[in-house]
């Protein structure tokens, strides 16, 4: 009897395939986890440069307020009865660092791309928080009347206290995030 010994001919390089297609698959897999890590930098670097913005807008915000408590600014004249202001010049009318009272069917002025009454907080403020923000975070405060009911309880006359509505925004570069913050701050 004769001893049935595979041939070299039988053989296909079926080793030579099913190492390309392990290596194929590792390719896939590095890839895929390459793609995952760089989606999570960019992730990480929005959260980096919107906490930013919130920081600047935040001390907007609160220089506005200090603005506003040390002040008690009154404008000499309410837009609340006029139409809305259909040119810059109308919608522009803040000054000494406050803005009439807003008419509640016109457009806000954080809303309108033509409003230049933005104040940049000041430059020790901006030192602070470095160039990583961008530039100068802004606010604009707007006067909302002096008949509200005062929760202090020492004050004379309860029903005299001023309260402004502040908008604070950061003012970041072209392309980073911004951030736009309100608060109603009271003071007697």
């Amino acid at each position: 009897m004769k001893a049935l010994t595979p041939s070299p001919i039988a053989q296909q390089g079926v080793a030579l395939f099913v190492s390309l297609m392990m290596l194929i698959l590792v390719t896939l897999i590095g890839v895929a986890g390459v793609r995952m890590v760089s989606l999570e930098e960019k992730m990480a670097g929005n959260s980096y440069d919107r906490n930013l913005a919130f920081q600047a807008a935040e001390a907007a915000l609160r220089e506005a307020e200090k603005y506003a408590e040390d002040n008690k600014p009154t404008p000499a004249y309410t837009d609340a009865d006029a139409t809305c202001p259909t040119s810059p010049s109308s919608i522009d009318n803040c000054t000494s660092g406050v803005c009439p009272t807003p008419d509640h069917d016109c457009v806000s002025r954080w809303e309108d791309s033509t409003f230049t009454g933005w104040t940049d907080i000041s430059s020790s403020l901006e030192t602070l928080l470095g160039t990583m923000a961008g530039d100068a975070p802004q606010y604009f405060i707007e006067y909302l009347g002096n008949t509200f009911n005062c929760s202090d309880g020492g004050a004379s006359d309860p029903k005299n206290c001023k309260r402004y509505r502040v908008t604070a925004r950061s003012h970041p570069a072209t392309g980073r995030a911004t951030v736009v913050l309100q608060s109603v701050y009271a003071t007697n």
